[in-house]
Order: structure tokens, then C-alpha cells, then sequence
């Protein structure tokens, strides 16, 4: 029998395991982020394709009506004007997050962003050898983050802080990525078995590129799964030869395509739930922006959108405003007067409201998985019931 001596030992012990446990666990939630390293495809692009393309054949995001709404001329951005990432710097308090390439003065105090229109989670070399052969960026993120670990020694020399200190204050946005490795082999119609033979190669690539970062100091992952592409207005064009049974009667998407889009998340929540385990000083935050965005195809009015918000607000031609071969930005293709009533903006990116909306859900909740803790002392220079600015 235990004397009480060695009774209140372990009793204090036990206490102060717990102690240890709660402030290691407040520490990975509660943080002060001081930039963000961001990931991705077009979806987070701030002006990186742009700045890499010849100046003679500037791509579509160099011409209006893309940045109209808000910074009022082009910016690279494929939207009427801001995008998630944008709106997820305005509620930090950070400055949006400057393209890398083409920077004169890359550093952490402004935030980098390596995400370039078309990139893959997977090389292009690689998909070329499966047949995929769409014209597609090389940037993929096995490069996005190579160049990152190239320049990392400078970017801190300049401070006297610790790099992996720099690191770990930082939030880093995993994408999105992975979404482009689908849609290429969709839009060249390749069998649906032959598609998901990559989805374990698309998360396999994020999960690696999210260790080496964990190894080089990295802290705090922000990592978004894929849309509802079965509500895309490119998506929606390119099968419109389905059936009338094939399309949801309440929406209008095409079900089997969100399936999809389902089932190579949850892929990717079983793999981040597995990291999590692996790291557990670490916060890696899943993204759902499949129902972030589906409830606006549910339910458009209460957010704000017009009914059957499916057609492209930029665009040309067919049921959905959209055509393959001549698209917004393109001569003569004209926008809606109010982007804001719409989803879609030029049939593969969202309008600026939309992402304003997916980025509220993300910070606010409920679609932040875990949820964002903002009620640390300077967690967040605004408080939890933040309204993004007009």
C-alpha cells in the first residue's frame, strides 16, 4: 500500500504532466503570426504567373475585368479582386502577401508567396509520363518549396532572430494544390480509375512537402482540400453531354464530380490526421473548402447570391457563360455588373465575395478543422466577430 508521501508525489506529478501538456497544446494553438508563407496554385496566386510570363503573351490576368472590384487594374490575381489569402492577411493585421518572383526585396516581414497559376502537387515530368500532356506551369510544389529552402539562409541573415524561430511565427498556406493534377486529366477526359490512381500521389507529395517544412521549423499549416468541382461552370460545360438524372434537381452540380472532390479529401484528412499524431507540437489545420463553398450552391440567396449561381459572372456562350476557347480576359468577353452576386467568376476561379465568404468560414469557423484559436493576447489584431473590409 502507497504511503501518503508517495501519494501526493505522484499526485503532483500527474498535475504537473498536465501543466506541461496544456501549455505545450496552447503554444501550437495560440500564436502570434507574424507572416505567411504561401503554397499553391492560382487559387493562392498573387502575381507569380504573371511576373513569369513573356511580357509579349501576358496571360489573361493581366487584362480587366480580372481585379476590377478591388485594387481597380490587374494584379496577377485571378478574380475580380482579392483572394482567400488576401482576406486571411487583412485579419492578421499582415500585408498581402507579395509574389516571389520578380520581388526585389523577398522577406518574412512582408510574407512570400511561391503559388503560381497551373502549378501541381505532383512534377510535370510526372504527369507527362502518364499521358497528361495540358500546357501547365513547371512550378510544381516539389519546386515551389526547393526554391523556398534555396533562399531561406538570406532571408534570415538579415534578422537577428532565429530562423527556425522566424519559421515557426509563420503560417503557412499549404495551397490549394492538388487540384490542377485532376483537372488536366479531367479536362482531357481520361478515365475516372485512371484519375484516382493519382490522388494518393497528390497527397503523398503534400504530406512530404508539409514534413520538410515541419524539419525546417515550420509550426502552424493552414492546408485547403479541392472545390465542389462538380459546381464549375468549366466542369459543368465540359460534361453538359450528361443526362437530366445525372445533375442534382436542388443545385444543379453534377454529384459524381463532387464525389470526387469528396473522396480525395477525405484522403487527405486521413493524412493529416496521421501527421498530426507524428507531430503533435505542431498545428496542421484542414481547410474544408468543399462545403465552405457548396452552401452557397445550397442555399445562394442567404448569402447574398442570385439563384442558380452557377454561370460564370465573366464569360462568354452556353448554359453557363462559358467557353473553353474564348474566355474572360480574353477580346471581347464581357463581365456581369455585380460580381458580388455571383460564385463563379470566370468559370474556374470565384469571385472576390466568394472568397471573401470561404475565408470568414475558415477564420471564424465552422470550416477550420481544428478551429483557429483567436482569443490569445495578440493571436489576431482583430477580434473573433472581424468584418473583412469592403
Amino acid at each position: 500500500m502507497a504511503s501518503p508521501l508517495k501519494k501526493l508525489i505522484s499526485s503532483f506529478l500527474l498535475i504537473f504532466s498536465f501543466s506541461i501538456f496544456v501549455v505545450a497544446s496552447s503554444e501550437s494553438r495560440c500564436r502570434h503570426y507574424t507572416s505567411i508563407i504561401s503554397f499553391g496554385d492560382s487559387i493562392a496566386d498573387t502575381g507569380n504567373y504573371l511576373r513569369l510570363s513573356d511580357v509579349n503573351h501576358p496571360p489573361q490576368a493581366a487584362f480587366l475585368p480580372y481585379g476590377e472590384t478591388f485594387f481597380q487594374t490587374p494584379s496577377g490575381r485571378y478574380s475580380d479582386g482579392r483572394l482567400i489569402i488576401d482576406f486571411i492577411a487583412e485579419f492578421l493585421g499582415l500585408p498581402y502577401v507579395p509574389p516571389y518572383f520578380g520581388s526585389q526585396n523577398v522577406s518574412f516581414e512582408q510574407g512570400i508567396n511561391f503559388a503560381v497559376y497551373g502549378a501541381t502537387a505532383l512534377d510535370r515530368s510526372f504527369l507527362v509520363e502518364k499521358g497528361i500532356e495540358s500546357d501547365f506551369t513547371n512550378v510544381s510544389l516539389s519546386v515551389q518549396l526547393n526554391i523556398f529552402k534555396q533562399i531561406l539562409p538570406n532571408l534570415c541573415a538579415s534578422s537577428s532572430r532565429d530562423c527556425r524561430e522566424m519559421l515557426g511565427d509563420s503560417l503557412i498556406l499549404m495551397g490549394e494544390i492538388g487540384g490542377n493534377d485532376v483537372n488536366y486529366p479531367f479536362f482531357e477526359r481520361k478515365s475516372i480509375n485512371e484519375i484516382k490512381e493519382l490522388v494518393p500521389l497528390v497527397i503523398k507529395a503534400i504530406s512530404s512537402a508539409i514534413v520538410e517544412l515541419i524539419d525546417l521549423g515550420g509550426k502552424t499549416f493552414l492546408v485547403p482540400g479541392n472545390f465542389p468541382i462538380g459546381c464549375s461552370a468549366s466542369y459543368l460545360t465540359l460534361f453538359q453531354d450528361a443526362k437530366e438524372e445525372d445533375y442534382d434537381p436542388f443545385t444543379g452540380c453534377l454529384p459524381w464530380l463532387n464525389q470526387f472532390a469528396e473522396h480525395q479529401d477525405e484522403q487527405l484528412k486521413t493524412e493529416l490526421k496521421r501527421l498530426q499524431k507524428l507531430y503533435p507540437h505542431v498545428n496542421i489545420v484542414y481547410a474544408d473548402y468543399y462545403n465552405s463553398l457548396y452552401r452557397f450552391f445550397k442555399e445562394p440567396a442567404k448569402y447574398g447570391f442570385k439563384n442558380r449561381p452557377l454561370g460564370a459572372c465573366c464569360g462568354v456562350g452556353g448554359k453557363y457563360n462559358f467557353t473553353f476557347d474564348v474566355e474572360c480576359g480574353d477580346r471581347g468577353v464581357g463581365s456581369c455588373q455585380n460580381p458580388s452576386e455571383y460564385v463563379n467568376w470566370d468559370g474556374y476561379h470565384l469571385t472576390e465575395a466568394t472568397y471573401r465568404k470561404v475565408a470568414e468560414g475558415l477564420l471564424n469557423g465552422p470550416y477550420a478543422t481544428p478551429a483557429f484559436d483567436w482569443s490569445c493576447p495578440g493571436s489576431a489584431s482583430v477580434d473573433k466577430d472581424y468584418s473583412f473590409s469592403s
